[in-house]
Formats: structure tokens, sequence, C-alpha cells
């Protein structure tokens, strides 16, 4: 059997810059990660028949980013019991504001994991979608174990250097 992959949806091509993140932490872990430009108002046929076919090839996490008030995140969270985890893209003129608001506010049996507006969330949502698959899979759980290791190890390096600049 495969291993799960996580598909990571956007609604248009402006949130690639945002949602890469995701894809490059993903890819750091060694998690297998496909993208997809779809949407949910505009494309919302396409949109199902991609989370039917995703989940019959093995997706185990779905990460969804959408800017403005666009609903993605939810949309996807309404056709699987996968786990969605929502990106709001900082655009328009409420910075993601809006987004946030619109991917956080869902109804209760239709969770979607909300993480922070713009870049530093679709890299959480990578983590997050890793940490999820590591439940299930030992050697994940190492590999993200060790990056969170080598990131303190990373503070600690700059601490050390500060410290001794300062004797």
């Amino acid at each position: 059997m495969s291993r799960p992959f996580v598909a990571i949806l956007m609604g248009s091509e402006s949130d690639l810059p945002v949602m890469q993140g995701a894809s490059d932490v993903l890819g750091i872990l060694g998690v297998q990660c496909e993208m997809k430009i779809t949407s949910a108002h505009r494309t919302p046929a396409a949109t199902q028949l991609y989370i039917s076919d995703a989940e019959a090839r093995g997706c185990g996490v779905f990460i969804a980013g959408a800017g403005l008030a666009a609903h993605l995140a939810g949309a996807v969270a309404a056709h699987t019991l996968k786990p969605v985890i929502g990106v709001p893209i900082d655009s328009g003129p409420m910075q993601g504001m809006d987004s946030l608001l619109s991917t956080v506010q869902m109804p209760a049996g239709i969770p979607v994991a909300t993480v922070a507006i713009g870049k530093t969330g679709a890299r959480n949502a990578g983590y997050l979608a890793a940490q999820i698959l590591a439940l299930q899979d030992s050697d994940l759980a190492k590999r993200v174990r060790s990056e969170r290791e080598q990131k303190a190890a990373n503070v600690q390096a700059q601490d050390r250097a500060l410290q001794d600049s300062r004797k």
C-alpha cells in the first residue's frame, strides 16, 4: 500500500506564492503532495470531483488556501471526512482577515483546522499535515521530531552567538 499524500488546493494561481510554503515543508519532511487550482465557487463540480478522486488515490489530508471571503476549505470539508487545513490568504482590502473569518467559522460537525494568515500559515499547514500523517507513520514522526529539534538547535546557536558577541 502506498503512503498517503497531501492535496494542496488553492483558489487561483495568485495564491501559489503563499501555498508553495506548504509544499516546501512537506518536501523537506519527505511527504508526497500535489497541488491543484480549483475554485469552490467558479468550478464547484470540478472541485468535488477532485476531492473524490484524491481520496480514492490515497489522499490523507487536504490543505486549502483561498483569499478574500472565498471558502475553499469549507467546501472541501463538506465533501470529505479527511482532515482539512485552511490557509487564509493575505489578499484584498482586509489583508486576509475576511479569509480568516470565513475559514475558521465552520458549523459544528464540519471542522476546518485553520492556521495563520499568509506564508507562515501555509508553512504551518504543511507541518500540521505531516503531524497528522505521522500518527500512522513512525518514520515520518521521527522526521518531524528531527526537524523540530533542528529548529531548536538553530535558535540555541543564535543565542550562543549573541551571548558571545556581547562579552
